[in-house]
């Protein structure tokens, strides 16, 4: 588990939290602050994934991710 995986995590359970303190003691602004810190933390541990899974990719397909690399280098070369 990486650190936006991990925060991402965190993030989601504390918007849990606020959105439940929120609707118990009935107010909106928490529990939509609390909505927008899960959503906000569900992003960021699915960015996480993204990240492990490129990576571990990479680790177990240098040259494909060599060439990919060269490619998108090219493609930016190109549009410059």
């Amino acid at each position: 588990m990486n650190a936006n995986q991990l925060e991402g995590t965190v993030k989601d359970a504390a918007g849990k939290v606020q959105d439940a303190v929120g609707g118990l003691t009935g107010d909106v602004d928490l529990q939509a602050e609390g909505k927008v810190r899960q959503l906000a933390g569900k992003a960021q541990a699915k960015y996480g994934d993204s990240v492990d899974h490129v990576a571990e990719t990479a680790r177990n397909n240098p040259i494909g991710a060599l060439l990919i690399a060269v490619g998108v280098g090219f493609l930016l070369g190109k549009l410059m």
